[in-house]
């Protein structure tokens, strides 16, 4: 069956596959440990559609959702994952709440990372438990508060309460992980930062947490939440950036353990910029904070590619379905 999904895979694009079957790849943590960071996402949608593992078929779905907010005088839509089970059981499950980066949709997880191929793979393998997935949509792509948008703060005060009186699930800390690729990932960790009695844990990957400023061809000099006078203003963004965060939350008392990885050649030089924020990081809680650093660049080969192994590390500190 292995080389069968070998073969699968290299009709799709995956390169190095043969080394992930060489490498006695028994279940989906090998794959996350042994297979090129480049590959785990084919590998892994190929392992659920082929049955590698029992109950590979699973019946999860995926819904299009859309929470009311008076704060942004619209809607927050967003795709939820319900696993396999969700609708035969009376379970609350714990919740992962994954944000898109610039120009990123509701849609962009689940198409760009497979995400649901992944998901039923990782939680039939048993390597993570059952979970609901959020993917919610900003159409200013940075996650923050505005001059007309408070997205983070809808963010917390409109979508998750939206979610967990509509869906079942868990209403503690202990059931809620936090993440994104890129802006989702400058986003998960302002959010993380500012509400660490929310979140259980956070992966944010690839993200855009650049000090003191952004490079001149990030997106976020554009973006008009960090303008001033229609020009990019430094102070603002700062004021918005981790930098401005992460005092309150040392000395809040709460820890939120994080996953934070990147490519080795982002093209944004975000390893340089995410290596500042985990060494900020584990100065404080150098037992609860992981850095990767893989081979990639900036883009869904990365977020796809590793969303598996973010995943797993998030779940040992989430409460299971009850």
């Amino acid at each position: 069956m292995l080389a069968f999904i070998a073969k699968l895979a290299f009709m799709f694009g995956a390169k190095h596959i043969t080394l992930c079957v060489r490498l006695n790849v028994k279940k989906l943590r090998d794959i996350n440990m042994l297979c090129p960071n480049t590959v785990k996402s084919s590998l892994l949608a190929m392992l659920a559609l082929f049955a590698l593992i029992p109950s590979a078929f699973a019946d999860s779905e995926v819904r299009l959702d859309a929470a009311p907010s008076e704060l942004l005088d619209r809607e927050f839509v967003f795709n939820i994952y319900l696993p396999d089970g969700y609708t035969e059981s009376d379970a609350d499950y714990p919740v992962l709440y994954l944000l898109h980066g610039n120009r990123g949709t509701e849609n962009s997880w689940m198409r760009g990372a497979d995400l649901q191929a992944q998901a039923d793979a990782l939680i039939a393998s048993g390597d993570i438990k059952p979970l609901l997935i959020v993917t919610p949509a900003d159409p200013r792509y940075w996650w923050a508060d505005g001059y007309d948008e408070p997205v983070l703060t809808a963010f917390v005060e409109d979508l998750l309460p939206y979610v967990e009186s509509q869906y079942r699930a868990e209403t503690s800390r202990a059931g809620r992980a936090i993440g994104g690729y890129s802006a989702g990932g400058f986003g998960a960790v302002n959010i993380a930062l500012q509400y660490p009695q929310l979140f259980a844990a956070a992966a944010p990957l690839s993200p855009a947490v650049y000090t003191p400023q952004p490079p001149a061809d990030s997106s976020a000099t554009e973006q008009d939440t960090f303008l001033v006078d229609g020009e990019f203003d430094r102070d603002r963004w700062a004021s918005l950036n981790w930098v401005s965060f992460i005092g309150d939350y040392q000395r809040s008392g709460i820890i939120v353990p994080f996953y934070i990885n990147t490519g080795d050649h982002d093209r944004f030089d975000i390893a340089y910029h995410a290596a500042v924020f985990y060494q900020a990081l584990r100065e404080h809680q150098p037992e609860l904070v992981e850095f990767r650093v893989f081979g990639g660049d900036h883009d869904f080969d990365a977020w796809g590619g590793s969303i598996a192994d973010a995943m797993i590390y998030m779940d040992q500190f989430i409460m299971p379905a009850e």
